[in-house]
């Protein structure tokens, strides 16, 4: 494995910081998030004081339904990016995951560029923080990536697309799927299988669980978009891609489409604002990853802008559950879900029964009757009263 000096990937890390913060001033404002609705039932709200945002991924319970997606790190400029996180992840209980870590692994002795990662750590001892790292390293640096950031789980990337479109990217990927089986076997932490913005199909998925893997992140299309941050750095001798925009799944598209028994599933990908996590978790995402929304609130003001911004998602995902009387994420799957536009065309194709998710909380009604029928002696005691 060829490995380029740290300045040059340092640059690449600050170009990429640039360029997608200059994408999301000019990036649409509809997602596929946009295609779904829930069906309102008036009287089916509950008290938010008895909604609990709590959820459970794999071995893991986190105190909230979302969490800092991996973005950046080993350099000055992203490492006072990645304190800030760290420090707006510890004030709110939110679980956070770094950048690619591949350039510290790479350059042991480099303080500077390690510092970029564990500082995370640093401000944030206590919490649930992520290490990551691309498929295609070798197994023992599943261990070294965990071991810098003493990480309680470790992402492994998988970035094709991004790659092609890269002017130093790899274009082989035949051995990838090795490479990922050994990766998930030599981490001392369970490992959440990421895209970087492109989907995971449900074949993928299906093989994913074949790999060894038990979480993925299915990182969808409609946010941070590294196809076109990779086209804008090459020249006009290297060629244009820019006619593969648009390329992949969404996470709606992901969650909708994912196999029954494949891996606990996280989304990313284009979440916007609290609705959006909703959407996400309703469609079967345990928890939900926020990057790019994060990311400008940190440049633009630090942990302090960022903490409250948190606050208030965690406030109205609070709110939100409770108008749709959900006791906690996971009752969101059982919620009557609207699919139009896009997506519904999408789920069409893939013959994905969209009407049976529209009358999801009749079942729920049902299966209550059924449980309340089977206990006669509660009734009983009732009529005799």
């Amino acid at each position: 494995m060829s490995v380029e000096p740290p300045a040059v990937r340092a640059a690449r890390k600050d170009d990429h910081v640039e360029l997608a913060s200059a994408q999301r001033k000019h990036a649409s404002d509809t997602r596929e998030f946009d295609d779904v609705e829930f069906l309102h039932h008036a009287l089916g709200g509950i008290d938010a004081s008895d909604v609990n945002l709590a959820v459970t991924v794999d071995e893991w319970r986190w105190p909230t339904p979302f969490y800092v997606n991996g973005m950046t790190g080993g350099t000055e400029q992203t490492g006072i990016i990645n304190r800030e996180l760290a420090i707006a992840a510890r004030e709110t209980g939110l679980p956070i995951a770094c950048g690619s870590v591949s350039i510290a692994l790479d350059a042991p002795d480099d303080a500077a560029i390690r510092r970029g990662f564990t500082v995370i750590r640093d401000e944030n001892p206590d919490g649930f923080v992520m290490a990551n790292i691309g498929v295609g390293r070798p197994a023992s640096d599943a261990v070294r990536a965990v071991d810098l950031l003493q990480a309680d789980a470790l992402q492994v990337h998988l970035n094709a697309v991004q790659e092609t479109v890269m002017p130093e990217g790899s274009r082989d990927f035949s051995s990838w799927q090795r490479s990922l089986e050994t990766l998930i076997a030599a981490s001392p932490v369970p490992v959440i299988v990421k895209e970087v913005g492109f989907g995971l199909s449900r074949r993928t998925l299906e093989r994913l669980t074949e790999l060894g893997a038990r979480v993925a992140d299915v990182s969808g299309k409609g946010g941070t978009d590294f196809l076109r941050i990779e086209n804008a750095r090459r020249t006009s001798e290297q060629g244009d891609y820019s006619t593969l925009s648009g390329f992949g799944q969404s996470a709606m598209a992901c969650l909708l489409d994912a196999p029954l028994g494949g891996p606990e599933l996280l989304a990313s990908g284009g979440v916007r604002h609290p609705y959006d996590v909703v959407k996400a978790l309703a469609a079967g995402a345990k928890a939900v990853g926020v990057a790019g929304t994060f990311l400008e609130t940190v440049r633009a003001g630090g942990a302090e802008a960022l903490v409250p911004l948190i606050r208030q998602w965690l406030d109205q995902t609070t709110a939100i559950l409770a108008l749709l009387g959900a006791a906690t994420p996971a009752h969101l799957t059982h919620t009557d879900m609207l699919v139009r536009g896009g997506l519904a065309e999408y789920c069409l194709l893939r013959g994905i029964d969209t009407p049976s998710l529209a009358r999801r909380s009749n079942a729920t009604q049902t299966d209550a009757a059924h449980h309340d029928a089977a206990q006669p002696a509660d009734h009983t005691e009732l009529r005799s009263q």
